[in-house]
């Protein structure tokens, strides 16, 4: 496979997880959909340990990998291990979008992530969710 056919895969792969959390959601709008991933898989990134997060992001698209990491200083992580600070992490993501539910997104990113990662890391991830945060998982 070239470099060209990966991008393309890699493209393709991640526009599959936009439109499965946008059928999940019930949206239409895929910016708003892109936007929503995104802030919720910051906000899980930052409220895991670091090498718990790190695990995660490894199962992650190749694009959307990038994304996952943009921005993180693991040295600081640890800031949203509250219920509120998870959901307003959310929200600020999507531009506090009025119309838009951070519970909802949490919900729909982490049944999304549930089902595409391995059982063992899916345990590991829930486990390793702080309490208060735990909920988002699905049972």
């Amino acid at each position: 496979m070239t470099e060209i056919d990966e991008l393309g895969s890699a493209v393709s792969e991640t526009k599959g997880w936009i439109e499965n959390l946008g059928r999940r959601l019930a949206w239409h709008d895929q910016k708003k959909v892109f936007l929503a991933l995104i802030a919720a898989l910051h906000a899980m990134r930052d409220c895991l340990a670091r090498d718990e997060a790190v695990h995660v992001g490894a199962h992650l698209p190749p694009l959307l990998r990038g994304l996952y990491y943009e921005g993180w200083h693991p040295a600081g992580r640890g800031s949203l291990r509250s219920h509120k600070a998870f959901l307003d992490r959310i929200h600020e993501g999507v531009h506090r979008d009025v119309a838009i539910d951070p519970e909802q997104v949490a919900h729909a990113v982490f049944t999304l992530l549930a089902e595409r990662l391995p059982a063992a890391e899916l345990e590991d991830a829930k486990s390793a969710t702080p309490s208060p945060l735990r909920r988002f998982w699905p049972a």
